[in-house]
């Protein structure tokens, strides 16, 4: 109810004295701004594809960074916000105790290093790190916390609960209790969304169902999709979108041991339910990979670069933004187009093609291969579905 509801302004929609990163703001906010929001009246407006809790077309694309601006800004030009597509929320509590499980793996092992460079492994996936004075200063893939944060396409959010705070706030002026004192946004409103409201939201959300393969009947489809499957692991595509992960246990439980402190976190009001399976078939690593090539690298197609805002590094030193993001969730492929960060490649083809950096490699091979073979991998692509 909570996730489809239409909000209004009496149930608090609007912040006209917040920003969408929740601090005070000098100039009062108007209730719909599409570029800073609040932009929704609804969770389900923009998870709507194919159905509730899924992804959403380019029109649903949201703005990153730009609402923490204070005044409003309207413009969607690159210098003041990243432009981002809407992502499927299908099997959602399955990522997040992986994450967590990765997250504790990495953790333990680091402790036990000395100061220096080292490669450590968790799920059996490499990430590199450096530490000095007995602390971790440096990694690659993952951010110094060695916290794998499985929301959002930067890796910058930790559990489906942060998520929810923060997206009840940015896109429709909802305030949680657990965040936010008071009237804190000003509209005359308090408690508007309680304690309860955000655990409920945040177990709907990770009761949806993983997607799964839905395979042809037709015996000369089926072969090729299997040969597909055969030649995605061969040009390498497996290598960062691993077909499958374990989990040690099947358990989901509210709230997230590695919460930020400002959200929920009280383990004595914990609950937990089981998932469906300990396999988690999603394809991907979740790992922060670099997807641009060098500026001066022949035929380098830099589409994956055109941000240039970081949301990784908060202080923003002036480097450009837009190498890294996670490895995309190929489960739900089949019926989540459109594609890319930003939502404007239409074909599964193309994504792949403007893969560069740490993804180039594969990409070349994919590009080498006949015809017949890169609609092979494509077919079974679409055989990925969100059910």
């Amino acid at each position: 109810m909570l996730f489809t509801t239409k909000a209004n302004a009496c149930d608090g929609l609007g912040r006209p004295a917040t920003t969408g990163s929740g601090e005070k703001r000098e100039a009062i906010q108007p209730s719909y701004t599409r570029i800073s929001g609040p932009d929704s009246n609804t969770c389900s407006g923009c998870h709507a594809q194919p159905k509730i809790g899924g992804s959403g077309d380019f029109v649903a694309n949201v703005f990153v960074l730009v609402q923490t601006k204070d005044p409003i800004l309207t413009s969607i030009a690159g210098d003041e916000s990243n432009e981002r597509n809407t992502l499927g929320m299908w099997g959602s509590g399955s990522i997040e105790m992986l994450a967590r499980e990765m997250t504790e793996e990495l953790q333990s092992k680091s402790k036990t290093l000395p100061d220096g460079i080292f490669e450590i492994k968790a799920k059996g996936i490499e990430f590199k790190i450096e530490k000095q004075n007995g602390k971790v200063v440096k990694a690659w893939g993952v951010d110094p916390d060695l916290v794998i944060k499985p929301f959002h396409q930067s890796c910058v959010v930790v559990s489906l609960r942060q998520f929810t705070v923060q997206a009840f706030n940015h896109h429709h002026g909802l305030q949680a209790e657990e965040r936010f004192y008071e009237d804190f946004d000003e509209d005359g409103i308090d408690r508007e969304l309680t304690t309860g409201d955000i655990t409920a939201t945040t177990l709907w959300q990770a009761n949806l169902l993983n997607p799964k393969q839905v395979l042809p009947k037709n015996t000369e489809e089926l072969n090729q999709v299997k040969n597909g499957e055969k030649l995605f692991n061969e040009i390498g595509c497996s290598s960062c979108h691993l077909p499958s992960l374990t989990l040690k246990s099947k358990t989901f439980t509210e709230p997230n041991p590695y919460n930020p402190p400002q959200f929920f976190s009280d383990k004595n009001q914990s609950y937990s339910f089981e998932l469906q399976s300990n396999k988690v078939k999603a394809y991907t690593d979740l790992k922060r990979h670099n997807l641009c090539d060098p500026i001066d690298q022949k035929g380098a197609i830099r589409f994956f670069c055109n941000e240039k805002l970081d949301q990784n590094r908060p202080d923003q030193d002036g480097n450009p933004g837009s190498e890294y993001f996670i490895t995309r969730k190929l489960w739900d492929v089949g019926d989540s187009a459109p594609y890319g960060h930003r939502g404007d490649l239409s074909t599964i083809s193309e994504a792949i093609e403007y893969h560069g950096g740490e993804g180039r490699k594969s990409r070349d091979k994919f590009v080498e291969l006949f015809i017949i073979e890169q609609k092979s991998i494509i077919s079974f692509l679409k055989t990925l579905r969100s059910r």
